[in-house]
C-alpha cells in the first residue's frame, strides 16, 4: 500500500482502529489546520480553536475501534465532533454564567463599613417600621403582631383571635397598605 502519507483516510483509519499512533499522527498531520480552522470560525477565539483540536483528536483516539468513516475523508466526521464540542462548551458556559451569581454571595467583595451602614440602615427601617405598626388600629396590629412579625398563618392566627381566617387576610392587606403610607415605603416588604 505504499507509505503512510501516500494512504486514504480510510485506510489509515483502518490502522488507527487497531492501535497504529504513526497512521494516527499522519492523519492529525493532514486534517489538524483545517480542524483549528473550523473551530476558530465557529468560536472566534484562538484558544477556543486550540481546545476545540485537542478535544476533537482525542476524541477520535477513544473512539477509533468504534468509528467507520462514511466517505473516504475523515475531515467530516471530525468537523461533526468539533461542532458538537462547540456546541457544547457554549451550552456549558451559559449554565455555567447563569449559575455565578446564585454562587456569589452578597457579601463578596464588601467591607465591614459596607456591612455597618448596611445593619444601620436595617435597623432604622425595622425601627420605623414597629413604631407605624404601633400606630395601626389594634385589630390590624394584632394581626400584624402574630402573622407579619411572629410568622404565625392566617389559619391559625384567625383560631388564636376568634375571628374568620378570610378576616385576618383582609386586616393584614388594610395594615400593609397603612404600613407603606407610614413609612413611606412603595413595596410590600
Amino acid at each position: 500500500m505504499g507509505t503512510s502519507e501516500a494512504r486514504s483516510d480510510r485506510e489509515l483509519w483502518e490502522l488507527v482502529a487497531v492501535g497504529d499512533h504513526s497512521a494516527f499522527t499522519v492523519l492529525y498531520e493532514r486534517h489538524a489546520k483545517a480542524v483549528w480552522n473550523y473551530g476558530y470560525r465557529l468560536t472566534a477565539s484562538r484558544a477556543a480553536a486550540e481546545d476545540l483540536l485537542s478535544t476533537t483528536f482525542l476524541t477520535a483516539w477513544r473512539r477509533r475501534a468504534e468509528v467507520v468513516l462514511v466517505r473516504d475523508s475523515a475531515l467530516p466526521w471530525l468537523y461533526t465532533v468539533t461542532a458538537n464540542m462547540a456546541r457544547n462548551e457554549h451550552r456549558r458556559l451559559g449554565r455555567f454564567l447563569r449559575l455565578v451569581p446564585k454562587l456569589l454571595s452578597e457579601d463578596v467583595g464588601r467591607d465591614h463599613a459596607e456591612e455597618l451602614a448596611e445593619h444601620a440602615a436595617t435597623r432604622q427601617r425595622l425601627a420605623r417600621v414597629l413604631a407605624a405598626v404601633d400606630e395601626l388600629p389594634a385589630s390590624e396590629r394584632e394581626a400584624v403582631k402574630l402573622c407579619l412579625l411572629g410568622k404565625v398563618s392566617t389559619e391559625d392566627a384567625a383560631q388564636l383571635l376568634g375571628i374568620t381566617e378570610v378576616s385576618v387576610r383582609s386586616r393584614l392587606s388594610r395594615a400593609r397598605s397603612r404600613l407603606r403610607k407610614l413609612t413611606g415605603e412603595e413595596s410590600d416588604d
